[in-house]
């Protein structure tokens, strides 16, 4: 952050020491090269999306699985669970390819491909705080005359809040900062992401470090807000997902 009030010539003559020349110039022409507002858009969106589909999806899925005490309910967990063992850069080359095939590249791919991706690592920790909750709280709802849906979304869903914001929070950190995957995916100029525009700072014979710092710095700011309010439920989620 430091370095993003230097100019472009102090950040290599002084890269550790405090500003001797503080500026702020740096701030509008990083703001304006980012065209911050379409960019934060579409970082917005991708972000919003993903995690709505993947809360739903994965606290359903996990949900079914704890409550149904077949041995197909605990292979399936098990293969799940292993699906976080997975590097994504060792299925990144078919998985880009099967969805440009089937011309499902942009943002709806994208958000397809950040919901399998996150899905092992959300379930996991649903799963885990979904044991807590005793089974006889389904049961007293289901004589009251409620339905599974119901049930999942009326009681079950309020209980796993703290789960919530941790899969929230941790997936909101990596899909806002993610360069690979939509780099590989979004191929039109007007859905880049604010990652994708950041390298606009990194030609092949130059480098705007100052700008680059200060784009980079104005990225950060929403997700560091994010945490800082949300910070005492992702300890409890954690705890809560730990396996028990």
């Amino acid at each position: 952050m430091v370095n993003s009030f230097k100019t472009k010539s102090e950040i290599f003559k002084n890269t550790l020491n405090v500003p001797q020349n503080f500026t702020t110039e740096n701030y509008p022409v990083a703001f304006e090269k980012l065209d911050f507002f379409r960019s934060a858009f579409n970082s917005i969106m991708i972000t919003a999306i993903s995690l709505f589909v993947i809360v739903i999806c994965t606290s359903m899925a996990a949900y079914a699985l704890s409550r149904n005490k077949s041995k197909l309910s605990n292979t399936l967990y098990f293969v799940i669970a292993i699906g976080l063992l997975i590097p994504f850069q060792a299925i990144m080359i078919p998985l880009v390819s099967f969805f440009g095939k089937a011309n499902m590249l942009n943002r709806p791919g994208l958000v397809i491909m950040y919901l399998g991706l996150a899905s092992s690592m959300a379930i996991f920790l649903y799963f885990g705080a979904l044991r807590s909750i005793p089974q006889s709280l389904d049961e007293a709802a289901t004589i009251d005359g409620a339905s599974k849906f119901q049930i999942y979304w009326y009681i079950i869903l309020p209980l796993l809040k703290p789960t919530t914001v941790t899969v929230i929070v941790l997936n909101a950190i990596w899909f806002w900062n993610d360069y690979l995957l939509p780099s590989l995916v979004i191929n039109k100029e007007g859905m880049y992401t604010i990652p994708l525009k950041m390298f606009y700072f990194f030609g092949q014979y130059s480098k705007q470090w100052h700008l680059a710092l200060a784009a980079l710095f104005i990225a950060i700011v929403p997700i560091i807000i994010l945490y800082v309010f949300l910070q005492k439920y992702i300890i409890k989620g954690i705890s809560d997902g730990a396996v028990k």
